[in-house]
């Protein structure tokens, strides 16, 4: 029963691996597995790469930006403050990006 959970649980770590997610060294005859990204660096990742999936596959971008904001606003609607301060934020970055 033990050596059945210890394959099952390597067998998933080399699969973790093999897609990125881990890295491993060789340490004496077996691996030492550690994490690529923290859980903040994949989260962001894989939200990110979900919202260009999202933003690309409809017909009018604003559309998802809107189920966003309803979405936000179901979730917690003094986030609508801090989305808008995130956007004010990356508009003046975008600004200095022109001026150089």
């Amino acid at each position: 029963m033990i050596h059945g959970a210890y394959t099952t649980i390597m067998t998933t770590l080399d699969r973790l691996h093999k897609k990125g997610l881990l890295g491993r060294v060789l340490d004496g005859r077996a691996f030492r597995y550690h994490p690529k990204q923290t859980e903040h660096e994949y989260n962001r990742s894989t939200f990110a790469s979900d919202l260009e999936n999202l933003l690309n596959s409809a017909r009018d971008a604003a559309s998802p930006l809107s189920f966003l904001v309803d979405t936000v606003t179901q979730h917690d609607a003094n986030l609508l403050d801090e989305l808008e301060r995130v956007v004010d934020l990356k508009r003046q970055e975008l600004r200095k990006r022109r001026k150089r």
